[in-house]
Parts: C-alpha cells; structure tokens; sequence
C-alpha cells in the first residue's frame, strides 16, 4: 500500500513539474511579446497599470524557476552585498586617508 503513495507522489511532481514548465514557457513567451502587443492583457500606454501584466508574468517566471532551483534573487542579493563590500571599503580608504 505505500508502494502505491509513493508512486502517487512521484506522478503528481512530476504532472507539477510539467505543469510549471509549462507555465514558465508561456511567461517567457509573454516576456519575449512575439505577437508585437497583440496579446498584451493590459494595454501598455496606460499609466502604471499597464505595466502590471508584464510584472506578474515576470512574477510568475522567477516563481517557476525558483521550483527548479534557479534562485534568481539570491544572484541580485549577491551583487548588492558585493556593491556593499565595495562602498564601504572606499569610505574606510577616504577616512583612512583623511587622518
């Protein structure tokens, strides 16, 4: 009888696997906008609001690649503590400096 969950279990991240493919290839397609606007939901010329479609597909692609282990804001975290390290080290070479 466990045998059968475990199998269960399997199928239904593997069905949830091929589901966030799938929806990762339909944001990246949004992104991309082949269709030159045409399948925009939100037109783009209306203020702020028009931005939010591409933002939520935007949302949804970092989501899909985050299940796979594609962790694109631990990349951005690491670029701002490195643009930190870097800050700091020139104030303390000024204060350094200035003594």
């Amino acid at each position: 009888m466990s045998e059968q969950k475990e199998g269960e279990k399997e199928d239904r991240s593997a069905g949830k696997s091929v589901v966030m493919l799938v929806l990762m290839a339909l944001s990246v397609a949004y992104l991309l906008n082949p269709g030159m606007g045409i399948l925009a939901e939100i037109p783009d010329n209306l203020p702020v609001v028009g931005n939010l479609d591409e933002a939520g597909a935007t949302a949804l692609l970092i989501a899909c690649l985050a299940y796979f282990g594609i962790d694109i804001t631990r990349i951005l975290g690491r670029k701002r503590q490195q643009h930190a390290k870097e800050k700091e080290a020139t104030v303390t070479k000024v204060t350094d400096a200035g003594e």
